[in-house]
């Protein structure tokens, strides 16, 4: 089941007996089980009537067998189950026995005063299996993975239209880039710049700078942004800030040699037909990387990237070996790459 249209249903009150939410976008499954407690689960009862289990602690059968138990207060019940790895391809290191088929029979007549979540932060399930194939079949499965470049940018709109707020023209992007693809993260940094500006307020660039705090990553990925642009005065501001907040100049390098990297092998992968999201899935990187990866390595041939990898190559070697000091290294790398 697609997540919106899951969570559309639940909010016209219709609810099926089990939903099995997976993927690595958690912020997507704490938004699931918040709206569907919401919708199914009046809040004074919510002390009683929502369960919580660990599947690598409890066993499906003991999730089950409180699922046909009578509710103790309200009309219905919500047994929430994390670690689910039973409906997946990878080695459960727990000792708990689970017995899937047990689950199967109980879907053949499930409890109507009873729903059950099972959640599990992995990208796909084990279709192989009989349980996931008759899951899939009933439509309970709701993926929550990485949003794609697109779905982002809708994603953070449709945010700030709730908050009553705007970007200003080409801030929205930026945003992003500041504060990376997770949207809980997303989420938190927005929250903070709608408190500043207001309802009815405008993020603006000079805002994100003086609010949106960024990582190391998200800064080097601004610094890669800057030379691609020829922002030399910029980038040059960029590292003397890196290194005076004692980042240190070999972490740095090697940060810009990943960017690069990604840069050649998205640039590779086009070449060769692939798309964004393809290459996304090939490279295990969130499509919106990939897109801005795919803009920045536009102003290099693949040769010069490969040349560019060389360069960073020969600069760890110096930087590690004393033959150069470290912040000299990265200022003549990067008047290299400009030059």
């Amino acid at each position: 089941m697609d997540f919106k249209t899951a969570l559309r249903s639940i909010q016209k009150g219709t609810f099926a007996p089990l939903y099995v939410c997976f993927g690595t976008e958690s912020y997507l499954i704490q938004e699931f089980l918040q709206k569907l407690t919401s919708n199914l689960i009046d809040p004074q009862d919510a002390a009683f009537a929502v369960s919580r289990y660990d599947l690598a602690e409890t066993s499906i059968d003991r999730v089950i067998e409180e699922a046909e138990e009578l509710p103790f207060i309200g009309p219905r019940k919500l047994l929430v189950a994390t670690n689910a790895l039973f409906l997946t391809g990878a080695k459960d290191s727990s000792k708990v026995e689970h017995k899937p088929e047990r689950l199967l029979e109980y879907l053949k007549s499930p409890a109507d005063f009873s729903v059950i979540v099972l959640t599990v932060g992995a990208e796909k399930l084990d279709e192989r299996k009989k349980l996931v194939k008759s899951l899939k079949e009933k439509d309970y499965l709701i993926s929550c993975a990485s949003l794609s470049a697109d779905e982002l940018g809708q994603w953070l709109k449709g945010e700030a239209d709730k908050a009553g707020i705007t970007f200003a023209s080409g801030v929205q992007e930026q945003f992003i880039m500041y504060t990376g693809t997770n949207l809980q993260t997303l989420s938190s940094e927005l929250d903070k710049c709608a408190m500043f500006v207001g309802r009815g307020g405008t993020i603006t660039t000079e805002i994100l700078d003086q609010l949106v705090t960024r990582s190391i990553e998200q800064n080097i990925f601004l610094l890669i942004e800057h030379i691609v642009q020829l922002k030399l005065d910029k980038a040059f501001t960029m590292l003397a800030e890196l290194l005076r907040r004692k980042e240190e100049p070999i972490k740095i390098m090697a940060l810009i040699a990943r960017q690069f990297r990604i840069m050649y092998q998205v640039k590779d992968l086009q070449q060769q037909g692939y798309s964004q999201q393809q290459i996304a899935s090939q490279i295990s990187l969130h499509p919106y990387a990939v897109k801005i990866a795919a803009g920045q390595s536009n102003r290099f041939e693949v040769s010069q990237l490969l040349n560019i990898l060389d360069q960073l190559s020969d600069l760890d070697y110096q930087m590690k070996s004393g033959k150069i000091d470290k912040a000299l290294g990265l200022e003549l790398f990067l008047l290299k790459l400009v030059a």
